[in-house]
């Protein structure tokens, strides 16, 4: 695919990396909000909301890369090159990604691409996934006598299931929040279970976090395959967490 503006000068555009959050506009941060507005170009992911989206200026041209999961996508490559050609025609390019876009959002590679190209950058954090579930679930994510660490692990990388420190996820108290584990739910769950973990420990699903559909599903570690087969859309895992009772507004489903 090619996208092409004519350029404005031979001087460099400028390139912004920001993160959307997880999907409701009320969590966009004040900058990234006012780069969205004075942009020429936003290269954004699918999961990027239509009311985050609705935010740019009236001079911006929006390019969706596709990344979203498993489905099709923008190769990382492409997106790369088109940031860099764009920046080189004297544009303002925002790179929008949903979340953050240093967790789990390939930052680093897009960076490369930058400074190899002499292009200047800023990096704008957002809001990322985990944060936003555990606010739903009405918990904290770290707690004095609990955990004095929390773990961000991704399910699923480059080359399939992901490992991580399953021996230390298994420790009584253990908090993390597990990105892309929808799919790798049974290969968590058996990883867990051979470190040791208790079938009992809690374990929380936020799928579409931030946004009006919502859904969190509530179990513990036994349970965890059956409640990733019931989720059609993104979802963090939070394991060790379960809903606080108060939380009676939110739409949350136990399992059975």
């Amino acid at each position: 695919m090619t996208h092409s503006l004519t350029p404005r000068s031979h001087v460099l555009g400028h390139v912004t990396l920001a993160g959307a959050g997880p999907g409701a506009v009320g969590h966009l941060t004040l900058a990234v909000a006012k780069a969205l507005e004075s942009a020429d170009v936003v290269l954004h992911d699918k999961l990027v909301s239509d009311e985050v989206l609705a935010l740019a200026g009236p001079q911006a041209t929006l390019i969706e890369t596709g990344k979203a999961g498993f489905g099709p996508a923008m190769a990382q490559e492409e997106i790369s090159a088109l940031i860099v050609a764009f920046a080189r025609e004297g544009r303002n390019v925002l790179r929008l990604k949903s979340g953050d876009p240093g967790v789990f959002g390939r930052l680093g590679e897009e960076l490369d691409a930058l400074d190899q190209a002499g292009i200047a950058f800023t990096v704008l954090p957002g809001l990322t996934a985990a944060s936003a579930a555990a606010a739903s679930l009405g918990q904290s994510l770290t707690e004095r006598g609990r955990n004095r660490e929390l773990r961000l692990v991704t399910g699923h990388g480059a080359e399939g299931f992901a490992e991580a420190d399953w021996a230390g996820l298994a420790r009584p108290g253990a908090v993390a929040a597990i990105y892309m584990g929808k799919r790798a739910a049974r290969f968590i769950q058996g990883r867990l279970m051979m470190h040791g973990a208790s079938l009992s420990t809690p374990v929380t699903l936020v799928e579409n976090a931030s946004r009006p559909e919502e859904r969190v599903l509530s179990g513990t570690l036994a349970d965890l395959p059956a409640l990733a087969a019931r989720l059609d859309g993104p979802a963090v895992i939070l394991w060790g967490l379960a809903p606080r009772a108060a939380v009676a507004a939110q739409p949350i489903e136990v399992a059975q």
